[in-house]
């Protein structure tokens, strides 16, 4: 069996890590995996595929506006390279992905990772989406959220959408390497570390998290935010670094390829988002034991049981981020339990072995 996943590109991003995942965790010999993406250029993680796992990957570079010779070079390669599955992540690579496999014996799946906020409406998408169903066999949504989204904005019935959640490979932390970390960043022992693992985009809601903190390190000095990633926000985020006088209590590390021991580091990880599918951060934070305070949007919700393995808090709310940092610094027996209840969560839901099952038996069903 031959998979196609059709995708933008294999830079750095959730629907990517996906992909790559997918791919990785494929342990049959009998299904064979590629990559096409529409859009140049490749990505790292692509080139990554390429060398590790000798992944045939294609680029394309989709023209402005419609473009319909990427269809037919799309068609081209699902023909000449007999693929039985086209497996098309995110909105656009379905279009192009169902009209090209269209009179071809290739069965399409369409995979929704996530929705833009605020969320909108199209009513050439509600007339057109129809229609790309009749050749598409199975959609599939990262989160209960996400699968209402798709009924509510681009009218796919619920009942041809199935969930299937995001997973990962647990990742584990020797405790000499994060103890190693902590003295590299200048991190005393006995400070409390709250962060995030993301890119510095305005829908990550950074500033709120360094409002928050510097509300909460007034009565928690002894206290640091170590945030990892890099992006359009950077610049914002250190003047407000700077406004709050945070510079001390404050840790930027721009992009870490391998975040694991970052994440180690923290004892609470933040995700304000004001929009998210299923964060693969997030549950990375979660394999590592680590109790979360994330907005209740999306799959946050449904990632985190609240007061269970994490807090969940409402969207873009000061008040309400300051009071969990609160509640989580002045209590370390809740703390542990959150995470402990957190890996025990996330073994039983969100594995890369179940995941690659799901979309294995999508693959095969007739």
């Amino acid at each position: 069996m031959k998979v196609l996943h059709v995708t933008y590109d294999m830079r750095i991003g959730g629907t990517e890590m996906v992909i790559k995942n997918i791919i990785e965790g494929n342990t049959d010999p009998d299904i064979k995996m590629s990559i096409f993406c529409i859009e140049s250029p490749l990505g790292p993680w692509g080139h990554e595929l390429q060398k590790t796992a000798l992944i045939d990957i294609t680029v394309a570079n989709r023209k402005p506006g419609f473009d319909f010779e990427l269809i037919q070079q799309l068609r081209n390669h699902i023909k000449t390279n007999t693929i039985d599955i086209v497996h098309c992540h995110q909105y656009t690579p379905w279009v192009y992905g169902a009209l090209a496999a269209m009179g071809s014996s290739a069965r399409v799946i369409f995979t929704e990772h996530g929705r833009f906020y605020p969320d909108t409406s199209s009513w050439k998408r509600k007339i057109i989406n129809p229609l790309l169903m009749q050749l598409t066999q199975q959609v599939t949504a990262i989160s209960r959220a996400t699968k209402e989204a798709l009924k509510a904005f681009e009218n796919i019935p619920l009942n041809k959408i199935k969930l299937v959640y995001n997973g990962i490979l647990p990742l584990s932390s020797p405790k000499s390497d994060v103890e190693t970390l902590k003295e590299t960043l200048g991190i005393p022992n006995d400070f409390l570390v709250f962060g995030t693992v993301s890119r510095m985009d305005p829908i990550k809601n950074h500033k709120l998290m360094v409002r928050a903190f510097a509300e909460f390190n007034q009565t928690f000095p002894n206290s640091i935010l170590l945030l990892v990633g890099d992006g359009e926000e950077k610049e914002t985020i250190v003047g407000l670094i700077e406004q709050y006088s945070l510079s001390s209590n404050v840790i930027l590390t721009g992009y870490i390829k391998k975040p694991v021991n970052h994440i180690a580091a923290l004892d609470v990880f933040l995700l304000p988002s004001f929009s998210e599918g299923t964060s693969m951060t997030l549950l990375e934070a979660m394999s590592l034991s680590k109790p979360s305070i994330v907005t209740d949007v999306g799959g946050n919700p449904e990632v985190v049981q609240h007061a269970e393995t994490g807090i969940v808090i409402k969207n873009n709310n000061l008040k309400d981020l300051v009071s969990a940092m609160k509640t989580l610094a002045t209590d370390r027996q809740s703390r542990e339990l959150l995470g402990r209840n957190a890996k025990l969560r996330f073994d039983d839901m969100f594995s890369l072995d179940k995941m690659c099952k799901a979309y294995k038996a999508l693959y095969q069903k007739r």
